[in-house]
């Protein structure tokens, strides 16, 4: 069967891809962020998967203020980059996993998740620029890429708990398909910040590195936060964190029986974690988790 091997998480800043495309990542102030990555290239390397199912929130290309969905799973064999204004980013194509996605909507929607079902769409830096840093400058993406989008733009938005739970859905809906795959699940988004107002260019070390120590040894505790301290302690757009939680539930010591006893495995392995500021307008954090061995 399908089996989820580790989880990823970092911040999907737009001016990453633009240093990236730009060819600027040796540069002073881009160096320290792109070091952090060092290792994370090198780990995907390493533990190449068969899918990567990838969640994240849209900025206003495939979807608008006409039509919001909470949560979109991409269905379609094929993503292309978006243009956000300045032309398409100069990366592959996205190759979609129509079988495994189908699956995973039949999955969660039975198990009381209203997904949309997006059969076209592009993908916009929210999507492309996580990979580019954790798969560098390929002629193609590494795997099949399943995208998820998570709407942390118009309130109201999904609570951390929703978040944390539907992870729990998608773990057991990828554990239910018959092909023997390796699965990563990717949480992207943050970390504190904020784009206009007063408090423009917030940024909270504090909260952000608790965030990433509850990400790691607390998630059901992070789950229960509300989205008022996201916004008083992270900034406006630092609520796209909740989007870490659905990669969190997915790992096999959130899981749950089937009557909703507790039925988790051993806390994930942390192989690699790193937090940096600024970059662009934000602080950059970044883990990578990876399944206990029992």
């Amino acid at each position: 069967m399908a089996r989820i091997t580790a989880s990823v998480y970092t911040s999907h800043v737009p001016a990453i891809g633009a240093a990236i495309d730009g060819g600027k990542t040796g540069e002073p102030y881009w160096q320290p962020v792109f070091k952090g990555y060092e290792f994370s290239r090198k780990w995907m390397r390493d533990n190449r998967p068969d899918v990567i199912f990838l969640v994240y929130n849209d900025h206003a290309t495939a979807f608008s203020l006409d039509m919001i969905p909470t949560f979109a799973i991409g269905t379609a064999a094929t993503f292309n980059p978006a243009d956000e204004g300045w032309g398409p980013r100069p990366v592959p194509q996205v190759i979609g996993h129509p079988e495994l996605a189908a699956h995973i909507a039949q999955s969660v929607i039975q198990q009381d998740f209203d997904l949309t079902i997006v059969n076209r769409m592009d993908v916009d830096h929210g999507l492309t620029v996580p990979l580019s840093l954790m798969c560098g400058q390929p002629q193609a993406w590494p795997c099949p890429v399943i995208p998820f989008a998570v709407n942390v733009v118009q309130y109201p938005v999904p609570s951390g708990r929703r978040c944390l739970n539907l992870g729990k859905a998608i773990r057991r809906a990828i554990a239910s398909y018959d092909d023997d795959l390796k699965v990563q699940i990717w949480g992207t988004g943050g970390m504190s910040h904020q784009l206009q107002g007063p408090r423009a260019g917030l940024i909270n070390r504090e909260f952000d590195n608790a965030f990433l120590d509850r990400m790691i040894a607390d998630p059901e505790g992070q789950a229960a936060v509300p989205h008022i301290e996201y916004v008083r302690e992270a900034g406006s757009e630092g609520i796209e964190l909740v989007m870490w939680l659905i990669a969190r539930g997915a790992m096999s010591d959130c899981s749950r029986g089937a009557t909703g006893d507790l039925a988790g495995g051993l806390p994930p392995k942390v192989v690699h974690r790193f937090y940096h500021v600024p970059a662009s307008n934000t602080a950059v954090g970044h883990l990578i988790l990876e399944e206990a061995k029992s």
